[in-house]
């Protein structure tokens, strides 16, 4: 791997949207993901197709979710959800997973490991992470 090569050229598109799909599997199969789950639809096949989509520009891909869908903002579409520390750790941590199942040389990983957490950095829009209590009907903040 070359250190001018984008992650987008040493992945390439195929694997991109191999990654998207994996994480959002991992997402699905981890207890520990369950309350950034929780926040999607059930059916994950948009979010999927829309992850690939962003993945593929700001890996230094053609601008296909740009595209598609317009701007590329974050913060609004992630707004209505409560996202603190953990949620954004749980999103690593099924980011982190997927790209161990994709295969991810750990040249790819470390390059990704500073911009991958401030990506999900960027959508964290409290300091704090609402945590479940054992009453489903309270919620506590951590």
């Amino acid at each position: 791997m070359s250190q001018d090569q984008t992650p987008y050229q040493i992945l390439g598109e195929e694997k991109i949207k191999e990654l998207a799909n994996i994480f959002y599997d991992v997402m699905d199969e981890l207890p520990d993901a369950k309350h950034i789950r929780d926040m999607h639809s059930k059916s994950l096949v948009d979010i999927k197709q829309k992850l690939a989509e962003y993945l593929t520009g700001w890996l230094g891909g053609p601008p296909v979710y740009q595209q598609k869908h317009g701007t590329v903002c974050l913060t609004k579409p992630h707004a209505p959800f409560a996202i603190g520390p953990e949620e954004r750790d749980q999103w690593l941590l099924c980011f982190n997973e997927a790209l161990e199942r994709i295969g991810a040389s750990e040249e790819l990983k470390d390059m990704l490991r500073v911009p991958v957490f401030r990506l999900a950095d960027t959508v964290k829009n409290r300091d704090e992470s609402i945590k479940e209590n054992t009453d489903p009907n309270i919620i506590a903040i951590a």
